[in-house]
């Protein structure tokens, strides 16, 4: 595994730091409507992809994901102007202000997706690693998806055909401990979701993901399991999230202080702790890092807030191939 060293707590401080301030914005944006329809923050479980993209090689791994979308684009290159333009549904968003919350994407940094629909994305993420191992490629796809969409069929479908022909591709289940306001304990008689790669007989593990440390340690072997031939790999991240399933949840199924002990264990407070116990860095300099981080969201949002909106032709255009869009009844 790449080693682990001060510069990467740093780097993960910073960048958990920025994720987090960056989704509190677009809360906080919703909220004066400014961003419409859903919104599905990932506060909490930014260990998840901090620990993910010290160990993928983003010259050429791949990564899809569920509605809880934002950040990861981010994390392997895409500019976060684009990807907040892309909420406030601008034209210099990463779909042209097309897609909004659920469904960044972006083929250049090889970020394919957010999808609303639940599951969606597990064939999919086989269908990427098969199209790679097809072509001769060693890229790796990490295929991420939540706890609810470990129930549904298409997972065993995928599961079955990555195993028989040994597709490059890591399965990651982030179990933050709700499908929307359903605990794990009411949707299956079991509570260990890594279990279920037992039945195709593919390695499988739970992970500590509160902790981007423990994440990288899970990731880096079986990244090189799938790139070196010998298929998938299933790991369970066992995190949790701060905020509701999505900004309209009153959160009517845990207690504040369910949530208060998770935040005792904060990815971002536990790495800026270790950051100081081993003297990484001091609490002035890390502050000057908060300052960056802020600064850098205040420019998104300036970004996302001058930026037009896309003309109207371009929603037809996205959809008709014939240009006087022949079954309008009302003309534009």
């Amino acid at each position: 595994m790449k080693k682990i060293t001060k510069e990467t707590y740093l780097k993960w401080y910073e960048d958990m730091l920025f994720w987090r301030k960056f989704e509190d914005k677009l809360a906080a944006v919703y909220i004066q409507q400014k961003v419409r329809g859903f919104l599905h923050l990932y506060n909490g479980q930014e260990a998840v992809l901090a620990g993910a993209l010290h160990v993928m090689d983003l010259s050429k791994d791949k990564m899809i994901t569920a509605y809880r979308n934002h950040v990861q684009p981010i994390g392997m290159g895409v500019d976060p102007k684009r990807v907040m333009a892309e909420l406030f549904g601008k034209k210099t968003g990463t779909s042209q202000g097309l897609g909004g919350s659920m469904h960044i994407f972006s083929k250049e940094h090889r970020f394919y997706g957010g999808h609303g629909i639940v599951g969606g994305q597990i064939p999919l993420g086989a269908g990427i690693a098969f199209g790679d191992k097809y072509h001769g490629s060693d890229a790796v796809t990490l295929c991420c998806f939540g706890d609810g969409a470990a129930r549904q069929g298409s997972l065993h479908e995928a599961f079955n055909l990555a195993m028989l022909w040994k597709l490059p591709v890591v399965f990651i289940c982030e179990n933050n401990g709700y499908a929307m306001g359903t605990s794990v304990e009411r949707t299956a008689n079991h509570t260990e979701i890594w279990k279920l790669g037992l039945g195709y007989e593919m390695p499988c593990a739970p992970v500590d993901a509160m902790s981007p440390e423990k994440v990288a340690e899970a990731l880096s072997p079986a990244i090189e399991r799938a790139r070196n031939g010998e298929g998938p790999t299933f790991l369970e991240m066992k995190t949790y999230r701060y905020r509701g399933h999505s900004m309209s949840d009153a959160q009517h199924y845990r207690t504040k202080d369910e949530v208060a002990e998770y935040k005792k264990i904060d990815p971002i407070t536990q790495v800026k702790d270790l950051i100081l116990k081993k003297k990484y860095s001091t609490q002035a300099e890390l502050s000057k890092i908060d300052d960056k981080v802020k600064n850098k969201v205040k420019e998104c949002e300036k970004f996302a807030e001058e930026s037009d909106y896309p003309d109207l032709n371009l929603m037809y255009d996205a959809v008709y191939e014939q240009n006087d869009y022949p079954f309008l009844t009302h003309k534009l």
